[in-house]
């Protein structure tokens, strides 16, 4: 299929294209940068001690109502997902799905970058739970609207309501800003009329399906007490406040909307400058700092540390046999993984931030009486170093590294007992002890045996590093700022000098940090494994022959790689195209290898710099794609006809019956040529391929198509049309030992047979392969059809949907889907599955690179 590359016109849309996710990083980081810079400016007057005594002025009574309030939020947060499966149709069971929205919540808020989003979440337990990722596209564009219009809404008319209040404590003219409120809500409810009924709009040739009265009214009101109740957490946190709660919440919505825009990390530093810039005048500083402390640690670190126990308890109670026990049971097999891996970053950077923060003294006298200073001093130094190793080993845990729970678990343990050594850190052995325990009781969930060493950080990921060094450094300024810097500070060793060791301590994390981004950013060169051998290739085909997928004869053509599964009774058939490595269908052979093998496709293509794709994968491989951090995008859909209810009586097939009497009468003459006999024929069959390359002006094509090889050819049977004794049209046919499935692979017609001769040949074909007790005839995939076009349909749907409608300059879609629907098939869908996701348009023009033999291949068909 050829593919008009915009790129190639618009070399500056290229570059920004290339480095899109440099670029977003770096953005991010000077966002970062920029805030963090004034916060600190904006808290010159305030002392870290003036920070604790606020702290510690805090009552219990607040602390337990911030907890209600968070346990309020999260409830709603839930309620998201129910009213987003409501929306599309979809019936699941609300435990798994409450489970699924909170830790999807609790790392989304947490983490708030790719690598561990809500939305990957999202994808790998909904598609376990029957979901396609249509529908969870639909869940997560759902739910991510929601909540940006939503929070929008309540910003509009609480700044409505609060606007003479809010205008003095913003600075702005309370008019102005009543005009923005009014503004906003305008067209808000335009929106909702809109709507009404659910009614479906046209915004040039997309459709779109809003939300009916009911939904976003629900939506709505979901979202205010989602808000107000996350707001509620950080206002009864504060001891002292002259600001009212209406005002309070205006500004809260904006400093979490801003946070979220900005795309940093759970949007830290963001959100506490709007807060402390919005209410600095009006609210004490050190008190308005404890507050935030304190609520991030109720209203982020609370909920992940609550995840990661239900989990723990899902893993005790697994042999429980009460219906919702194992639904949460099975789902905390699922969850486990990533909820670990964002709780491990956590406690990485919290590792990281306490080796910048004094000890207290108490504790500090209490240690001098029983361990001598270098101990103390070598403590406070190895346990930032653990923070930093945590945090990298964090980004193993998600991809079920067994290397990376090793090193995540033997890091934690030693951080446990430094702990004590460094200062007695109750809490701070506490929350290690929960997560060494989680741990240990989820070992069987890390299985994949790959080094946690060889994998590159990408770039959100050393963003997100460099973010929480570049706070322990905020953080180390601020604590220390009344602190004159010399030189001789850095050989300061004495018990209650707190400065030197936090500097000794965050040069070491630097230098580490630094060390590991240029590992990850030096990346080793691309390398491509050797063409397959010719052992190989025998053993793949005697797979092959004992399953059911007539396409995995696709194999014999020898221009495919193949990787096998340890036990080698399953092999994934693959082919590299610039950085992709192609994965073409479903792995072929043994269903208990195929986990086994994703995974170890997908490793092998990191490892050698590449992007692994897999092509034309079936609904059934989805979870596997997710459980291995692919993203799917679907295709098209797959057509099958299953052969033992074929009949060309009645109606329906009317026209196959007359395509068939019309080939009779014309003299056309069906029959199957087994193996041993198609080399006699061999070149009559030459001739009429050559015609056919001729007159389409065409050229091979290779990877999931057969070209016409002596060889490959002599293979396989063949299906002959002949007239007059004359060769005139043909087909090879890919067909395996269990009879379940038949289709056709090369298939080429003389410049002069007869029309029709193409109905006549396929319906010839399913009628002999019934015969011979076969149960499906495979049609092949029709691409771009079957895309969604209405609803909250993906922006790769809406492409797909739009090439599929008007593309025909380039290939033949409707025809195609035209041709394989007069058999009345049954349809499948078929995706494209792409590590990471944000290539996939890349990796598709790759295939059709692959497919093409390149660029030659495209521009010359």
């Amino acid at each position: 299929m050829p593919v008009t590359d915009e790129t190639e016109r618009h070399p500056l849309l290229a570059a920004l294209l290339r480095f899109k996710v440099y670029l977003a990083s770096i953005a991010m980081i000077a966002v970062f940068g920029l805030m963090t810079f004034a916060a600190y400016n904006l808290t010159h007057e305030v002392r870290y001690d003036e920070v604790l005594e606020a702290l510690s002025q805090t009552t219990w009574t607040s602390v337990a109502l911030a907890v209600l309030f968070t346990g309020i939020s999260f409830a709603a947060l839930i309620c998201y997902d129910l009213n987003a499966l409501d929306f599309i149709g979809r019936k699941l069971p609300t435990a798994p799905v409450a489970m699924t929205a909170f830790s999807a919540y609790a790392i989304g808020n947490t983490a708030g970058f790719g690598a561990l989003s809500g939305g990957a979440i999202r994808f790998r337990t909904y598609s376990r739970l029957g979901l396609t990722p249509e529908e969870i596209a639909r869940v997560i564009a759902f739910v991510t609207l929601a909540f940006g219009i939503g929070l929008l809404a309540v910003s509009a008319l609480s700044a409505l309501v609060t606007a003479p209040r809010l205008a003095s404590v913003a600075g702005m003219d309370a008019d102005i800003l009543r005009l923005i409120a009014l503004a906003v809500i305008a067209v808000l409810v335009g929106v909702l009329i809109l709507g009404r009924n659910g009614r479906v709009i046209a915004i040039g040739k997309l459709k779109l399906r809003l939300p009916d009265t009911l939904t976003s009214s629900r939506q709505f009101l979901i979202t205010a007490l989602d808000i107000a109740a996350s707001a509620s957490v950080l206002y009864v946190l504060l001891p002292e406040t002259n600001v009212g709660w209406p005002t309070f919440f205006a500004i809260y919505a904006t400093a979490v909307g801003l946070g979220v825009l900005s795309h940093v990390p759970a949007g830290l530093g963001v959100f506490e400058t709007v807060m402390l810039g919005a209410l600095g005048n009006a609210i004490s500083i050190d008190v308005l700092l404890g507050s935030l402390v304190l609520y991030r640690m109720i209203y982020h670190v609370l909920p992940l540390v609550i995840a990661v126990l239900l989990v723990v308890g899902a893993e005790l109670r697994e042999a429980m046999q009460h219906p919702v026990a194992n639904d949460i049971g099975n789902l905390a097999v699922r969850l486990a993984p990533h909820l670990l891996s964002a709780y491990g970053l956590i406690l990485g950077a919290m590792l990281i931030f306490s080796s910048v923060t004094p000890t207290p003294d108490t504790n500090l006298d209490f240690l001098s009486g029983f361990l001598p200073l270098p101990v103390i001093e070598g403590a406070h130094l190895f346990s930032s170093l653990l923070g930093l190793i945590l945090a990298i080993a964090s980004r193993g845990l998600g991809q079920r590294l067994d290397g990376a729970w090793w090193v995540a678990l033997i890091s934690a343990s030693a951080a446990f007992v430094l702990a004590f050594l460094k200062g007695i850190a109750v809490v701070e052995a506490t929350v290690l002890a929960i997560f060494i325990f989680a741990m240990i009781l989820n070992v069987k969930r890390f299985n994949r045996p790959a080094s946690l060493f060889g994998q590159a950080l990408s770039p959100a990921w050393l963003a997100a590093l460099l973010v929480i060094i570049a706070s322990a450094i905020t953080i180390l300024f601020f604590v220390y700022r009344d602190v004159d810097y010399s030189r001789e500070l850095w050989w300061q060793f004495e018990f209650n000098e707190e400065a030197p060791r936090s500097l000794r301590a965050l040069l070491a994390l630097t230098i580490a940090a630094s060390a590991i981004a240029f590992f990850s950013l030096l990346r080793p060169a691309f390398s491509r494994p050797e063409k397959v051998l010719p052992e190989d290739l025998e053993r793949a085909v005697a797979i092959a022959g004992t399953q059911n997928v007539a396409d995995a004869n696709l194999v014999r053509m020898g221009d495919k790689r193949v990787m096998f599964s340890d036990s080698g009774k399953a092999f994934i058939m693959y082919g590299i195209q610039g950085r992709s490595w192609i994965a073409l269908g479903d792995p072929i052979g043994a269903d208990e290898d195929t986990a086994e093998l994703i995974w170890r496709f997908v490793e092998t293509a990191r490892a050698a710099g590449g992007r692994a794709v897999l092509y034309q994968v079936s609904p059934a491989l989805l979870s596997y794609c997710a459980d291995a951090g692919l993203r799917a995008f679907k295709l098209g859909e797959m057509a099958s006809v299953t052969l033992p209810t074929f009949e060309l009586k009645g109606g329906k097939l009317a026209g196959l019956r007359q395509a068939l009497s019309k080939g009779a009468r014309e003299g056309l003459e069906f029959s199957i040529v087994a193996p041993p006999d198609v080399v006699n024929i061999l070149g009559e069959l030459r001739a009429v391929s050559d015609a056919w390359l001729s007159e389409h002006n065409t050229r091979e094509k290779t990877f999931s198509l057969g070209a016409f090889d002596d060889d490959y050819v002599t293979a396989q049977p063949v299906a002959l049309l002949r007239k007059e004794g004359r060769v005139v049209a043909f087909a090879t046919i890919f067909v395996t030992e269990t009879k379940h499935e038949g289709t056709v692979d090369i298939m080429r017609f003389a410049p002069d047979a007869p029309r029709g001769s193409m109905d006549f040949l396929f319906v010839s074909l399913l009628e002999y392969l019934k015969g011979e007790g076969y149960q499906v005839f495979n049609l092949g995939m029709a691409p771009l059809s079957g895309m969604s076009k209405r609803e909250i349909a993906p922006v790769w749907d809406r492409i797909g949907g739009t090439m599929f409608e008007h593309g025909e300059r380039f290939y033949n879609f409707k025809g195609l889907r035209a041709f394989k629907s007069k058999f009345h098939p049954l349809w499948q869908p078929r995706y494209l599955a792409v590590s990471g996701g944000t290539g996939a348009v890349l990796a598709l023009m790759d295939v059709t690179l692959l497919i093409s033999g390149g660029v030659r291949g495209v521009v010359g068909k």
